[in-house]
């Protein structure tokens, strides 16, 4: 009989990446009743802890291995338990893993006598795909074990960083005496004595690391080594050679043994997934078949002999098992039973690839669960669990443990102390927060809320930080839901259904989180509007051109906000600073001054005649007042002195850019500015507001012409303004067109770093956006970075702050592009063919890749016709980053490494909430049609806000600008108390099954977030729907014409 073989060539649709997702799951999933189990004779099962303590199980013995790996991480209230298995030793005296589809009789013949090993199974590429700080601690023991036993080789200076980072989780901050004696009584590596200096040299520089630093750390160096994850299995070649077989997430690996004692190996060949046709085995003989290569002189089958049958047939399973893992999309379907016999082994893989874990984790719902460090004496750590209550199967000792408030943090990210921004993420305990602010125990009760209490008067105290109140159904870290970041200065509030004790510091690496956690504001922080209030609310006017009129007010209310924020704050801030250059400063206040006292007095003279339409004088009866274009023509024609200057803002944006290069000082001021609660979008985006209000008049104008008849007493007036705004801003449009792009210019010069001149003459921004790049690690997350002469691909990364290193460019002239999902077996791929490289992308759906694909091609036709500039002058450091193909995943590692050895300075405070980052979330693009159409789709006002399982409804003045929208209590706040990206959010209305039985209710939907809000009239339900749906559908460059001719 023909022995088992597995078939690598590309499977369908149905398997490979970007194919539709199936149910299948291998670990008990939280919110589930532990598996049932089967009927007949029970037996208890003794399981190994990775802290080397032992478990018993109670399980009947027909039940598969499913249900006893279910068990044991249901008893841990691990949610990634598919990197993980069972191990044990069968009956030939060799590890195997544990079958999770067959019954457990059939695998442990006496299963009394038998030690389960708890262990990891799955070695990922990179630890950050590791979402969970619980999982990324039993990785870290996982290592310590394997660098304890040897198996996990490397040399002195790796050893000894790693052994630090272990001793810094268990005895905490170095003291010499104590570190000497902990290493004299443990010993963590085979031969220790000789480098117990060295690891405590190390060990002093890791001061005020917690524990869940420390494991992020140490996964840091050991991902980089290359024995990391490598579990070896003898072999020899045909030659009679002795060799070692491997399986990584890469490929299958060959080691060659070396060193003087024969214990070490080198790795002297690697054979990538893509490259490998088919794995089979026939007997002894364990057999690779290659796919055809021209350019390769390796033969068309390679064969190796093992010891046995079996040897061949454990190492076999285990890499059909890290090839479904990490290559596919989905748990390959069973193969149909034979009818007459059977040829080959049934095995295959059964669980949740890599991809539905992060996606299930991601997209779950998360409460925390403490869990306890068996061997540290620092603190406890916390985790998330998907319902409320722990699991029913967990230890007494998990729910126990008392959640302290110096617990490290278990997500990757939390918010900054500083950072201006569109969106945040926190965790219930903190840190650094707890070190500065402690609840009251009557505020902590139960790990639960009282709402009445949220508020606190100790703003005078924190100074400008900021925090985030989450709905109790919030996410965790790196999942990709919506979020709102809360500015305000209350101390305390709701994180995940706990009391957040400080929600304003550094995650455990530094880094911001990711941006897309399911938000809101906290019910104290704004006033209940309920039925009755509406019923006695007073009756306003029904005519159209009210509430057009009203639009001009709320926007006039936020505009002279933005105003103030670089007359007042930034004056303050930065203005009065011996560094900014008096040049500078004049500009600025000739410019804006005059603005700001012009802006404030025609607010004043537009509130005035809303309250007279309104009916707050008997003046309404004669209908003198019912109208608002005497207003606007008066103060527009007031208001054309002033905009003769508008093209200054250029100006202004030049200076500042000067005077940052050079002063380092004034440029931290500006960065440190920028962080404040009051700045909650760029700098930059203030300056060029006034040329954008110009532009909302027109569109105000354009809407009451539309409105009224043209007999209607304020037609004329509206006509006249409206043809006086028109040709200003059409003088304007050049001008304001190249602003724009010279802003995002300098803004996505902040966001990315290896790049010295991005801002130059004749660059033009065209999108920017998250594919997914083929390279010898598979597919990986790519930020790429659209201009009209070149194309920029970065990863997010591992610093502080957050910027985005670049991996590469790809000029656009003599660029070629194609579809190529046939050819790759991914969906939405497509090549770009270079001068001397090509690089396979793949967007996350059809209509992402139609967007870059059409503005590619516009800009290859840009780049034929133009002189733009040189690409070659992009950057100077991009040659150390760049390399050939094969060899990228080397080079990416060295750019983790230097971005790992900068992530120990002290962190330099950056935006760590951008739009970049809002992209690289939410896995999406925008191209700057769609910022130009965002910063004239403003709008304000008030709206009721209503949760999904909420009763009641809040008001709220609501700002959309920036494609987010920001939350205050009232129009005379100073700044934003939330905000809300709007990337990937649909909008739609609420269904008659949702029994919101309200008037002008709009629906804001993304995955399982559900918000809901309420306008006054039709008129503002229309335009929040217009403006909303603005940017929440992006465009593409090949709008860009009609989307830019003169409005």
């Amino acid at each position: 009989m023909a022995e088992p073989d597995q078939e690598l060539s590309s499977p369908g649709a149905g398997q490979r990446l970007g194919a539709p997702e199936t149910l299948g799951i291998s670990t008990l999933d939280p919110t589930h009743k532990p598996p049932a189990m089967p009927s007949g004779r029970h037996v208890t099962i003794r399981v190994r802890m990775l802290d080397d303590t032992e478990e018993l199980f109670d399980i009947s013995q027909k039940a598969s291995g499913k249900v006893l790996f279910d068990l044991v991480c249901s008893h841990m209230n691990l949610t990634e338990g598919d990197y993980f298995g069972l191990e044990f030793q069968n009956q030939q005296k060799m590890m195997v893993w544990l079958d999770h589809i067959k019954p457990i009789i059939k695998q442990l013949k006496r299963p009394k006598h038998t030690i389960l090993q708890f262990s990891v199974k799955f070695f990922p590429p990179d630890h950050a795909q590791l979402l969970e700080e619980l999982t990324r601690y039993l990785f870290a023991l996982q290592i310590k074990q394997d660098l304890s036993c040897g198996r996990l080789t490397c040399n002195d200076t790796s050893a000894a960083l790693i052994v630090s980072h272990i001793i810094q989780s268990e005895i905490g901050d170095f003291e010499e005496s104590h570190c000497r004696s902990h290493l004299l009584n443990n010993n963590y590596i085979p031969d220790q004595m000789p480098l117990i200096d060295k690891i405590m040299e190390s060990h002093s520089k890791h001061l005020g690391q917690s524990p869940a630093e420390s494991d992020y750390h140490l996964l840091e160096v050991a991902r980089k080594l290359e024995m990391y994850g490598i579990r070896l299995h003898p072999a020899k070649d045909r030659e009679g050679t002795k060799l070692s077989l491997a399986v990584a997430h890469t490929g299958v690996l060959v080691f060659q043994v070396s060193g003087a004692d024969l214990q070490g190996h080198t790795r002297i060949n690697a054979f990538n997934w893509s490259k490998i046709r088919k794995l089979s085995f026939k007997r002894k003989r364990f057999l690779i078949k290659l796919r055809p290569d021209l350019n390769s002189s390796y033969q068309d089958t390679l064969e190796f002999l093992m010891a046995s049958r079996d040897c061949c047939k454990v190492f076999w399973k285990i890499c059909v098992e890290y090839h479904a893992f990490f290559r596919l999309f989905e748990e390959p379907k069973p193969k149909p039973k034979p009818v007459l016999f059977t040829r080959g082994s049934s095995f295959r893989f059964s669980g949740r690839t890599q991809k539905q874990v992060i996606d299930y984790v991601r997209e779950s719902e998360f409460k925390k669960i403490p869990f306890d460090r068996k061997h540290s004496r620092v603190q406890h750590n916390t985790r998330v669990q998907l319902n409320s209550r722990p699991s029913p199967l967990s230890s007494p000792r998990h729910r126990e443990v008392p959640v302290e408030s110096g617990a490290p943090e278990d997500r990757l990210g939390s918010p900054s102390q500083h950072h201006w921004k569109e969106s945040a993420l926190v965790s219930a305990e903190d840190p650094l927060a707890s070190r500065t602010t402690r609840a009251s125990p009557s505020q902590q009760r139960n790990g639960h809320d009282d709402r009445k209490g949220s508020m606190s008067n100790t703003d005078e105290t924190r100074g400008p930080t900021r925090q985030t109140l989450l709905d109790p159904l919030s996410q965790g870290v790196g999942s990709n839901s919506p979020h709102l970041s809360i500015s305000s200065g209350h101390p305390l509030g709701m994180v995940n259904g706990q009391r957040s004790l400080e929600l304003c510091s550094h995650s455990p690496d530094g880094r911001q989180p990711s941006p897309l956690t399911s938000p809101l504001l906290n019910d104290a922080c704004s006033v209940r509007t309920d039925d009755e209030d509406e019923v006695r609310r007073k009756r306003f006017p029904t005519d159209r051109a009210y509430f057009i009129a009203k639009e001009l007010l709320t926007t006039e209310r936020t505009y002279v906000k933005d105003l103030e924020v670089v007359t007042v704050s930034f004056q303050s801030a930065v203005g009065q600073d011996e560094a900014t250059p008096d040049s500078l400063k004049n500009t600025v206040l000739s410019t804006f001054e005059p603005l700001h006292k012009f802006h404030a007095g025609f607010l004043r003279e537009v509130e005035q005649r809303l309250a007279l339409w309104e009916g707050r004088s008997n003046a309404h009866i004669k209908g003198d007042y019912q109208r608002i274009g005497d207003v606007m023509l008066k103060n527009l024609q007031a208001l054309k002195p002033l905009t003769a200057n508008l093209h200054r803002q250029s100006d202004i944006l030049l200076e500042l850019e000067k005077a940052f290069k050079a002063s380092r000082r004034l440029e931290n001021l500006c960065r440190d500015f920028e962080l404040q609660k009051v700045c909650y979008v760029p700098l930059n985006v203030f300056i060029l507001r006034p040329l954008h209000r110009l532009v909302h008049y027109k569109q105000i104008l354009e809407r009451l012409c539309k409105h009224y008849p043209a007999t209607h007493v304020d037609f004329r007036d509206c006509r006249a303004a409206l043809a006086d705004v028109s040709e200003v801003v059409d003088q304007l449009q050049g001008s304001l067109m190249k602003m724009e792009n010279f802003q995002k210019l300098l803004e996505l010069k902040k966001d990315l770093l290896g790049i010295d001149n991005l801002v130059v003459p004749g660059r033009e921004f065209i999108r920017l956006g998250c594919l997914s790049k083929l390279s010898g690690k598979g597919l990986q997350q790519r930020m790429f970075f659209l201009f009209n002469d070149v194309i920029l691909y970065t990863s997010r990364g591992m610093t502080p702050t957050n910027q985005f290193k670049v991996h590469g460019q790809l000029p656009l002239r003599g660029m070629t592009i194609r579809e190529s999902e046939e050819e790759w077996g991914v969906p939405h791929a497509f090549t770009l063919l270079g001068q001397g490289q090509s690089v396979v992308v793949a967007a996350s759906s059809l209509t992402e890749m139609e967007k870059w694909m059409g503005d590619i091609k516009m800009g290859i036709e840009i780049a034929k016709t133009s002189n733009g500039p040189s690409s070659e002058l992009l950057t100077s450091n991009l040659t150390d980053n760049k390399c050939p193909e094969d060899s990228l995943a080397e080079a990416e590692s060295e750019d983790d490494m230097a971005a790992s050895h900068t992530s120990l300075e002290k962190p330099t405070h950056h935006r760590g909430n951008t739009m970049v980052h809002v992209c690289w979330h939410r896995n999406t693009s925008v191209s700057m049609v769609d910022f130009s159409i965002a910063v004239e789709n403003q709008l304000s006002g008030n709206l009721l806000r209503k949760f999904k399982n909420s009763n009641g409804w809040q008001k709220l003045w609501v700002v959309f600008t920036n494609f987010s929208l920001f939350f205050y209590k009232s129009h005379q706040d100073d700044y934003p108390l939330a905000s809300l990206p709007l990337l990937g959010y649909s909008v739609t209305v609420p269904s008659d099954n949702e029994n919101i039985h309200k008037d002008y209710v709009f629906k804001l939907h993304f995955k399982s977030h559900v918000y809901y809000f309420r306008s006054e009239s039709e008129y503002a339900f229309e335009r929040w729907m217009e403006v909303i749906r603005s940017a929440t559908a992006p465009s593409s460059l090949s709008q860009v014409l009609n989307s830019k001719d003169p409005h």
